[in-house]
């Protein structure tokens, strides 16, 4: 078998933040009845004009800012122009030669590797409609129905260089650019609701050649593990194609998620195909440098800079910062917390522990979570203090869960205070060693194990209240 270098270029659309679509009044409201949020303008109707929505180049700056691309002061739309049943005007407003922004980046870390993605452009441009299939999939289909809701919704897209070698770099860059647009609000990605999706141009090449092989793209891929499964399985495809001594052709495919497959839709289509040329009916877009310079003063702070803070002032774990500040309400909630906590290794050890296993099983969001960051960091604070064992603090939390309360109050509610009294301990400790003999003579004997029996059993005879630092400690004493 030949080896392989597999090359990775995504195209990124977020949809943006704003109330109102990108060349008319429409609302942007996800979910509303099918063909509700419409208007001439937004439908094709002809005679009607467009008039760009000026929070759609707002978004679009910030978002070229903070991934560090150059900004094109003089920018302009174009008409892409071609037939699809989603797209009602017969081209998409878009730009072409003229974007709003070029040659930026992202850093991505995979398995404690840095390597930097080059971002080659950025550009505005509106939605097309939605497709509602009556099938599985866009192939196994009898019928689609179109649902133009979504026509007009800015969009801005983002364009990848072909840098990434392997899935995992990918899905390491999408997550990046995910946060990255959630902490500068000018996305809210939620990519179950399409707000965030990409479509990824694929190819290989044997080890040692100089040109790159024929690439696929496949689209709308709208989950991280769609986008690894896919990249997956469309590498394996090719490698399979030449192997068997054929020809890779250069395709737009479907991903079939039930069956785990990229599937055929079209020839890929190149640029002169879409017949751009510049949109009569909007002026170009003139950006200065006050403006610019606004925009890069109220740019918040970015989750690279943020992990730093994290490990430097809280002297967090690497990984652990950068899990945290993945997401910006996860941040946030952080912060928060490790602003009243005496620990801010525990506050972190209970968000990426209990909390996200809650989370989980729930499916849902941080920003959806009910206690309350203060009520989770006077729950480590009473840890700290030596008040609540670690598996006494975990009942607390079943009860905060149920419960809007502070942890103080549940503590003394429920009778969970650790005993720390030495001599009540003490008394504990006299009564499993006379009560254990044998387990005495193994610790003696050299069997260290031995010690954690007694140490159950007092925590047993205790109800677990038994401070089991202060419990090891005396029982070594008496032992030795």
């Amino acid at each position: 078998m030949t080896r392989y270098i597999t090359v990775i270029g995504l195209e990124v659309h977020a949809e943006l933040k704003t109330k109102t679509k990108a060349f008319c009044s429409c609302s942007t409201a996800f979910g509303s009845r099918p063909n509700t949020h419409v208007c001439p303008v937004c439908t094709g109707m002809p005679g009607a004009l467009p008039v760009l929505n000026k929070q759609v180049v707002e978004f679009a700056l910030r978002a070229a800012l903070a991934l560090n691309c150059r900004i094109n002061k003089f920018n302009k739309f174009d008409r892409k122009n071609y037939f699809y049943p989603d797209l009602a005007k017969g081209y998409q407003i878009s730009q072409f030669d003229q974007p709003i922004c070029e040659h930026g980046y992202i850093d991505i870390n995979v398995e404690g590797e840095e390597k930097r993605i080059g971002i080659t452009r950025i550009h505005m441009e509106e939605d097309a409609g939605k497709l509602v299939h009556s099938g599985a999939t866009i192939s196994t289909s009898d019928f689609s129905a179109v649902d133009y809701n979504r026509a007009g919704v800015p969009l801005i897209e983002i364009v990848s260089e072909p840098d990434m070698r392997s899935a995992e770099e990918a899905r390491a860059y999408m997550e990046s650019l995910k946060a990255i647009l959630e902490y500068t609000d000018v996305c809210d990605c939620k990519m179950q609701e399409g707000s965030l999706r990409c479509d990824a141009n694929i190819s290989i090449m044997p080890v040692g050649a100089k040109e790159f092989g024929t690439r696929a793209e496949i689209k709308n891929l709208n989950s991280f593990r769609a986008l690894v499964r896919a990249i997956e399985y469309e590498v394996e495809r090719q490698k399979e194609i030449l192997e068997d001594g054929g020809h890779v052709v250069q395709e737009t495919r479907t991903w079939d998620d039930v069956n785990g497959v990229t599937l055929s839709m079209r020839s890929k289509e190149e640029a002169h195909d879409y017949r751009y040329f510049p949109e009569p009916d909007l002026v170009p877009i003139q950006l200065d440098d006050a403006w610019i310079e606004r925009v890069r003063s109220e740019l918040p702070e970015l989750p690279g800079a943020r992990q730093a803070r994290l490990v430097k002032s809280f002297g967090l774990p690497e990984y652990d910062a950068g899990q945290i500040v993945s997401s910006k309400a996860m941040a946030d909630y952080f912060d928060a917390a490790a602003a009243t906590a005496k620990d801010a290794k525990g506050v972190a050890n209970w968000l990426l522990g209990d909390v996200s296993a809650f989370l989980n099983s729930e499916n849902i969001g941080i920003e959806d979570f009910k206690v309350a960051p203060a009520h989770l960091a006077e729950l480590v604070n009473l840890i700290k203090d030596g008040v609540l064992s670690s598996k006494l603090a975990k009942k607390v939390f079943g009860e905060l869960l149920k419960e809007d309360a502070s942890p103080k109050a549940l503590v003394e509610k429920l009778g969970l205070q650790q005993v720390s009294d030495e001599g009540a301990i003490a008394a504990l400790v006299d009564e499993a060693i006379a009560a254990n003999p044998q387990s005495v003579a193994d610790y003696k004997a050299g069997k260290d194990k031995a010690i954690g029996f007694l140490v159950g059993q007092i925590m047993k005879k205790s109800r677990g209240k038994a401070n089991p630092g202060l419990v090891q400690k005396l029982l070594k004493e008496r032992l030795q």
